[in-house]
């Protein structure tokens, strides 16, 4: 049926390029590659483990181990069978464990460490259909051949006939589910978005044909692969242009893999940028004299340069001549610092980033397109690209996918990236996906030239007590460009004014200590603090909002949000029914304060 799944794509780079570099990972300290070839192969021997244990069509691989090159191999291999991958979160509780293993019925979940282990262990009682635990790692206790290693598993295919793998392959649909994206649940348990072999292989196409990837290009995955911004970063794109892929198995090393594996793409979320942000800003604070006045020069200079760049224009010789100087000599040595010295292609997704920390990494030479998607588009909806960059925009859709405005404000999108429904509920699917247009459940507006923007979540607004709507998003967005907060959730459902909860950034308020002598403990109620934001609110962020939309009263947090406890996503998106319930004493003394501004 041709390259219609990406299994065909990677078939095609195993047989040109056999022996070039795919996947790479690092072990003991030294970085070890892994040819086309050999990743086809490590895929066939995955399948065939699954056909020798019984497992085939429909049958779901669950995975539950960070990102690394036995995470995408599994997947494939199910794939390749007829199968389905489902991520589990590596962070997610023995409870969420046992819900995603009961609901999508896997008879077999790979996990890497013992504590995941132990979790699982726990979930097995109430999850039948469990039969099975790949255990990355050297297995000490085999709990009565329940857990196997994963060479184990590998060896249960050797006698299976190479040409069942084959037929499995040539008998895949377009239209068959081969992926469930288990939805953060924010509010509400979480939902298996079913995505097809044409989701996945048509979306990656197009997306990575906006960004004009080829061979050449590098990138390092470290983000959570259940989640499809990372699946799309990480597998579908890769393995349809041939790209390599360097994988991060921790997060906390993402900073010394970068400078390793100065990629020539690279995705992040909101969070990580604004880490970014921070850490440049820290650095170039240090500058003085000449050295300051040539940093804030060469900024300015890349601002206006890529100005022109996101227009669509060609720079001014002597514009073109000035950004070529300041990147030399000064912007090279800051990208070169942090492992972009090499990188062309800067995105960011999965959440609102503000306008502020795209415009400063921008000014540094790293101009962020912001795009905006969802699991059940299969990842991407709308992106800016070089050359069309609107900055406080996701930008127009993209190829192939229709978008439009209800008459309630709600985004709407058509196109062949729009998903299966989710598993076993046809209710939310028949609510979701309406004459084949998905309702997103996002709320937008589109401008003269099919540029969306983004205003919030429909089931976000806040009602006040006199009746008026207002979506939270932007305001948050605008407390989060304060220059020492981190976090921000707006409140004033049922109430007759706004007040936020904020979360201090720890570089930037570490720093805003040392400037003003201030004890770095409780910084969240030192009266300087207090009063910096209170001022930053009544001048910088109430005046560019309506006065229904003005945050009257604050409170400041003893720590940062954290998906560890529970606030975040791990894909460090709010979760505010969390957030409102975790500190409703907080927002009950804050509204009973009154207004302060």
């Amino acid at each position: 049926m041709g390259e219609t799944t990406i299994l065909h794509h990677l078939e095609r780079h195993a047989a040109e390029r056999p022996h070039e570099p795919a996947i790479h990972e690092k072990l003991a300290g030294v970085w070890r590659s892994t040819s086309w070839r050999n990743y086809n192969q490590r895929t066939r021997d995955f399948a065939k483990a699954l056909l020798a244990a019984g497992l085939g069509e429909g049958d779901v691989v669950a995975n539950l181990s960070s990102n690394r090159p036995e995470w995408v191999i599994s997947a494939l291999g199910a794939m390749r069978v007829g199968g389905i991958s489902a991520g589990i979160y590596s962070t997610c509780s023995s409870e969420e464990i046992g819900y995603v293993l009961n609901h999508s019925e896997a008879p077999i979940v790979l996990v890497e460490k013992p504590e995941q282990l132990e979790r699982v262990m726990k979930a097995w009682p109430n999850t039948p259909t469990l039969r099975t635990v790949v255990f990355l790692g050297e297995v000490e206790h085999s709990h009565d051949g329940r857990v196997v290693s994963w060479d184990d598993f590998i060896a249960l295919g050797e006698e299976i006939d190479p040409e069942r793998v084959d037929a499995a392959l040539a008998g895949l649909a377009a239209d068959q589910v081969a992926d469930f994206i288990y939805t953060s649940g924010t509010t509400g348990p979480p939902k298996a978005v079913m995505l097809t072999h044409e989701n996945l292989e048509w979306t990656g196409s197009v997306m990575g044909g906006t960004v004009d990837l080829n061979s050449t290009d590098v990138s390092l995955s470290y983000l959570p692969l259940s989640h499809i911004a990372e699946q799309m970063a990480s597998i579908l794109m890769p393995l349809i242009f041939g790209t390599q892929v360097f994988f991060c198995h921790d997060g906390l090393q993402v900073a010394e893999y970068l400078k390793e594996v100065r990629p020539t793409t690279f995705f992040g979320v909101p969070r990580v940028w604004e880490r970014f942000e921070s850490g440049i800003k820290g650095k170039l604070a240090e500058a003085e004299g000449a050295k300051a006045k040539l940093a804030a020069g060469a900024m300015a200079t890349s601002l206006k340069y890529h100005e022109e760049i996101n227009s669509g224009r060609v720079p001014p010789r002597l514009l073109n001549a000035q950004f070529q100087a300041s990147h030399k000599v000064i912007l090279s040595k800051i990208l070169a610092a942090v492992g972009f010295d090499r990188c062309r292609v800067y995105v960011s997704g999965a959440a609102p980033i503000q306008t502020s920390t795209i415009e400063f990494l921008t000014s540094i030479g790293m101009p962020i397109n912001e795009l905006y998607g969802q699991s059940e588009g299969s990842g991407p909806t709308s992106t800016n690209l070089p050359g069309a960059n609107k900055h406080g925009t996701v930008g127009p859709a993209i190829p192939g996918v229709e978008v439009k405005i209800a008459d309630d404000g709600e985004i709407l999108l058509r196109g062949k990236n729009v998903f299966a429904g989710y598993s076993k509920n046809p209710e939310a699917t028949a609510e979701t996906v309406v004459d084949g247009w998905l309702h997103s459940g996002d709320l937008g507006t589109l401008d003269s030239d099919g540029y969306l923007s983004i205003i919030g979540r429909k089931k976000d607004i806040i009602i006040t007590s006199g009746g008026k709507n207002i979506a939270p998003q932007n305001i948050e967005e605008a407390l989060m460009g304060i220059d020492i907060v981190s976090s921000a959730v707006v409140c004033g459902d049922g109430q007759r004014f706004l007040i936020a909860l904020l979360t201090l950034e720890p570089e930037a308020a570490a720093r805003f200590a040392d400037e003003h002598l201030l004890d770095p403990e409780n910084l969240h109620e030192d009266p300087r603090v207090l009063e910096h934001l209170t001022a930053a609110i009544s001048t910088d962020v109430n005046p560019t909002m309506a006065r229904v939309e003005h945050v009257r009263n604050f409170a400041v947090l003893a720590r940062d949000f954290s998906s560890d406890t529970g606030e975040l996503t791990p894909t460090f998106k709010v979760k505010r029914n969390v957030v409102n319930e975790m500190y409703a004493d907080v927002i009950a003394a804050t509204f009973e304060k009154g207004q302060l501004l």
